[in-house]
């Protein structure tokens, strides 16, 4: 049988690995298994992990406790979590397309989509317009919407079907009000006009 020698420099290195990926992993258990943001949420800078927060089973970590306290007061303080967070908006999204699906006015836009990928999509949406820290990724609203002919009378349609629904759930009134007016701030975009067109 042969010998193999191994330098100290060697041992070094691999234990030094070791306890690098046993860290890594004891910060990924930290974080309920899944992997924790590497760059701050508020400046960019990179995120000390023993500096976080959790928010809606999500654990984001920040580079000092300063930013931590911001984004904690920024969630409390967004519509998105005043209205109840990602259930309230998932339950909204929800009832708000059987209302749409219903409507002959506006149905005939949804006839070709993916409806399960269409909900999904929204929820984000909606979730980062009223201040959800998870980022709307998808097409912007112009490209989205830029090829459906699209009219006033159907966003019209469409918002009155999101007012209804979020009435129906008891959404405190002064919320709809504001909700509606995110919801308006995209109409130029949905109806592919420019934004001096009114």
């Amino acid at each position: 049988m042969k010998r193999i020698r191994i330098s100290t420099k060697t041992i070094t290195s691999l234990v030094c690995l070791t306890l690098l990926n046993i860290n890594a992993l004891s910060e990924d258990k930290k974080a309920g298994g899944k992997k924790i943001n590497k760059k701050c949420p508020i400046t960019g800078k990179a995120a000390n992990p023993k500096c976080n927060t959790k928010y809606e089973d999500v654990t984001y970590a920040f580079c000092s406790e300063v930013c931590c306290k911001k984004f904690t007061e920024d969630r409390a303080n967004s519509l998105y979590h005043k209205i109840g967070g990602k259930a309230a908006v998932n339950a909204t999204i929800d009832k708000f397309y059987v209302r749409v699906l219903a409507d002959k006015r506006v149905n005939h836009f949804f006839e070709d989509i993916n409806m399960k990928a269409q909900h999904k999509k929204q929820k984000v949406f909606v979730s980062a317009a009223l201040g959800s820290p998870v980022p709307y990724t998808h097409k912007d609203m112009r490209k989205a919407h830029e090829d459906l002919d699209i009219k006033e009378s159907d966003f019209n349609a469409i918002a009155e079907h999101l007012q209804i629904t979020l009435q129906e759930l008891k959404v405190k009134d002064e919320y709809i009000k504001q909700i509606i007016a995110i919801v308006a701030t995209t109409k130029d975009d949905v109806l592919n006009r420019k934004k001096s067109d009114k």
